[in-house]
């Protein structure tokens, strides 16, 4: 079993920046792939960036350039960098952990460990 715990979210102006963290309990498998999903009001959840445990990273298009996954495997911890935000990255924003890699299927389904959600506010 794998718990995960998000912090890190608030309110900022659009062009603002914020880090998002996400610590890991349990046992993470050697090959494990992390990733951070967000769910705005009335709109479906979706993938953001993943990464592996390689270090190899995806993003989804809107925020590439802008977002940065990383992870501290000594810390077991997952952070998302969140720079040149916009008023449309307002969302709840979620971590998420599967015990395989990022690259063995849909890279943005199929995660059994979810965090409780940390909410991300941009102004315009």
């Amino acid at each position: 079993q794998v718990q995960l715990v998000e912090s890190g979210g608030g309110s900022v102006q659009a062009g603002g920046s914020l880090r998002l963290s996400c610590a890991a309990f349990g046992y993470l498998y050697s090959s494990h792939c992390m990733g951070w999903f967000r769910q705005a009001p009335g709109k479906k959840r979706e993938g953001v960036a993943a990464i592996d445990s390689d270090g190899s990273t995806r993003y989804v298009d809107s925020v590439k350039g802008r977002f940065t996954i990383s992870q501290d495997n000594a810390k077991n911890t997952l952070y998302l960098q969140m720079n040149s935000l916009k008023p449309e990255d307002t969302a709840a924003y979620y971590c998420a952990a599967r015990q395989w890699s990022c690259g063995g299927g849909d890279p943005w389904s199929s995660f059994p460990y979810w965090g409780q959600g940390t909410q991300v506010t941009v102004s315009s």
